[in-house]
């Protein structure tokens, strides 16, 4: 009997864990009863009331399984450790707010069984707020041109992924995935099917300007060269207008050019000109610097305080 895995990453989700684990498993039973199942629910350390709700679903239920993280990771390192401590044929990775249809795990299933190793859930239509829809339908159409990997527009890691790919993911040696790009990159044969993402059923998103910059820049870092070669082109450019500038301003002092050198307005605005590019661009370095870092110390992706239900072959 095949066995399908569904994981759930969250963070202070008390309105939901109860509610959304009843209806993922009469989903299955009723359109997949021919399949094992495990729900694996990953905790980043929530301070409400979720833990406890975690502990009630998994003594009722030993198919339901929970890891408690020790601190909150962030958004990508714990559910990219939740996908590799799963034992199924497949893994179906969701969001834990009913904003990915629980109805699609049979479509994701099918295309699973039609060969797909891969079967990422697209976002065609979402009633999040209008202005950020915008704003992040500018962002993938920027990185997919900026990118030298294919990046996959509107994709948020909502998918069924097959354990053949769940095994390349455990091998990878990197302390900040970014799951989006490694299924783009590193991804076996992919089927994308669209879906209308819902709104959150209960709750506050956790989502801020603060995460979707994070997100944002890991994506930037990891795909793009182009943010380096930018500030190499510009710095010459400058370079090189500089010492025109330079000579230029020399020939007119030697020729006693006075009125039109003496004035500070414009050398001032010069200074601030560069100046600006030049913080700008220290910036962005320094962005990759910190996604370099992170990787060179080999930290662990999350260390775990507790997990339910585990066997004890599974224990880190």
């Amino acid at each position: 009997m095949k066995k399908i895995s569904i994981l759930i990453p969250c963070y202070n989700e008390e309105e939901n864990v109860v509610p959304l684990s009843k209806a993922i498993i009469a989903e299955l039973n009723a359109s997949a009863p021919s399949y094992d199942y495990e729900l694996v629910f990953i905790d980043n350390c929530s301070s409400d009331n979720t833990r406890p709700l975690l502990r009630e679903l998994c003594k009722t239920n030993p198919k339901i399984k929970a890891i408690f993280n020790a601190k909150n990771f962030g958004q990508f390192n714990s559910p990219y450790y939740g996908l590799c401590q799963t034992t199924g044929d497949c893994t179906i990775l969701m969001c834990a707010d009913f904003q990915d249809p629980i109805a699609m795990i049979p479509e994701l299933v099918k295309e699973w069984e039609n060969g797909y190793k891969i079967v990422c859930a697209i976002k065609t239509s979402s009633k999040e707020n209008r202005v950020m829809r915008f704003l992040r339908s500018c962002y993938y159409k920027m990185i997919k041109k900026m990118s030298d990997v294919e990046q996959i527009e509107h994709f948020t890691g909502f998918g069924l992924y097959d354990k053949s790919f769940i095994d390349v993911l455990r091998q990878l040696d990197d302390s900040t995935p970014f799951l989006r790009g490694i299924v783009a990159e590193l991804g076996f044969k992919r089927k994308d099917i669209p879906y209308q993402q819902q709104k959150r059923a209960a709750g506050k998103t956790h989502n801020n300007w603060g995460t979707l910059y994070d997100a944002a820049m890991l994506s930037f870092t990891s795909y793009t060269k182009i943010g380096l070669r930018i500030s190499t082109i510009i710095g010459f450019s400058f370079a090189a207008i500089s010492i025109v500038i330079a000579a230029f301003y020399l020939v007119m002092k030697l020729m006693f050019w006075d009125r039109f050198v003496a004035g500070t307005i414009p050398i001032l605005l010069a200074v601030c000109i560069l100046g600006s590019v030049q913080l700008f661009f220290i910036g962005l370095l320094g962005e990759y610097i910190l996604s370099m870092n992170k990787r060179i110390m080999h930290r662990p992706l999350v260390v775990e305080e507790e997990r339910i239900n585990f066997d004890v072959s599974q224990e880190n």
